[in-house]
């Protein structure tokens, strides 16, 4: 799931955090601003198997950060405000925003009314064929199937394997695997792969996406409140900078047009799935400014400078990543310091 395991990083952020090298970098590091990335707000602590946890906080913890964000004086505001700064200047002090990827329902059930109580705005980016029922949760799915198997013979680039699935650890190591070649290959072999594999074991991916993520009714509802903001997300969730250029426009002009015909409204936010260097580039971030988006938003760790007014289509985000819910990291993260050093300290990421 990501370049290095999260109990080596953690110790690294404890160091940082200890040594109180932050503080030293901050002035340097800080930016004049950040965006944060979230996916589900849920209440339970998943255990065991749980691969997809990292994107998974808890209500407490999202209220904790929003806590601890105002008392370092940074003002929250909506994407429509950042962008206002970006290009006009406009405000004084630095911001914060709030984003969540792929319009889960518990986005509705825990996060909206954390946000809400708190008068917080934020943005849901929704993939049009999610809420659609069509949407295919294809990382949500191979957790199904591995946590349901004991053992499963699948076919990868260097053969038919046999894959132990008996323990939490053989199916960690498992999802490791196959998410990681799933993320390399074709994104129409992985989709075929991904169904083919439902198929022979009986895991239903129109029931996942049904039953985790908000219908169209349910996504009408949040975007009545002013403090909600409905981005755009692509049709189907494909890693864009895999797909040929004019496939990929197509994904984010017909996901902005089918927003904007079931709420009314034509969204001017965007976020690339995926939004690694890997899943989205250039052309990308030139079809953004072309097809009219104010803002897009990618994976890329960093904070918000002044040099980004110029690459409003290459934002960097901070994510809020289930595995690191301690305050004492997200205090790093305001001060910009493991992303400067992350980034070599270089600002702004466009390529």
């Amino acid at each position: 799931m990501g370049i290095m395991k999260p109990d080596i990083l953690r110790a690294g952020l404890s160091a940082m955090y200890y040594s109180g090298a932050h503080k030293l970098l901050a002035p340097y590091a800080g930016g004049i601003g950040l965006i944060f990335m979230l996916h589900r707000v849920l209440p339970e602590q998943p255990r065991g198997f749980a691969p997809n946890r990292i994107l998974q906080v808890t209500p407490a913890f999202l209220d904790a950060v929003i806590g601890q964000v105002r008392e370092a004086g940074l003002d929250i505001v909506s994407l429509d405000e950042a962008h206002a700064r970006l290009i006009e200047g406009a405000g004084e002090g630095r911001f914060a925003c709030f984003t969540l990827d792929d319009g889960y329902r518990d986005n509705l059930s825990h996060a909206y009314p954390v946000f809400k109580r708190r008068g917080v705005p934020f943005t849901i980016y929704v993939p049009s064929d999610f809420p659609s029922g069509k949407g295919e949760l294809w990382w949500v799915a191979l957790e199904e199937v591995l946590s349901a198997n004991e053992s499963l013979a699948v076919t990868l680039d260097d053969g038919e394997v046999i894959l132990p699935l008996r323990t939490a650890a053989e199916k960690s190591a498992a999802f490791e695997r196959v998410y990681g070649w799933l993320r390399r290959i074709d994104e129409d072999r992985q989709r075929f792969f991904v169904r083919e594999l439902c198929a022979r074991t009986g895991v239903d991916l129109q029931a996942l996406c049904a039953g985790l993520i908000m219908t169209w009714d349910e996504i009408r509802e949040l975007a009545a409140d002013p403090l909600v903001t409905i981005g755009a997300h692509t049709v189907g969730h494909y890693a864009l900078a895999k797909l040929p250029p004019a496939r990929a426009r197509a994904e984010m002009a017909d996901g902005a047009e089918l927003l904007a015909r079931e709420l009314g409204v034509q969204p001017r936010h965007f976020s690339y799935p995926y939004g690694d260097t890997a899943s989205a580039g250039p052309l990308d971030f030139k079809s953004a400014a072309e097809l009219g988006f104010k803002t897009a938003v990618t994976t890329r760790k960093g904070l918000i400078f002044p040099e980004h007014r110029d690459h409003l289509t290459a934002l960097p985000r901070v994510s809020l990543n289930g595995d690191y819910q301690s305050l004492k990291f997200t205090q790093l993260y305001l001060t910009g310091a493991p992303f400067a050093l992350w980034n070599a300290f270089r600002r702004v990421d466009a390529a």
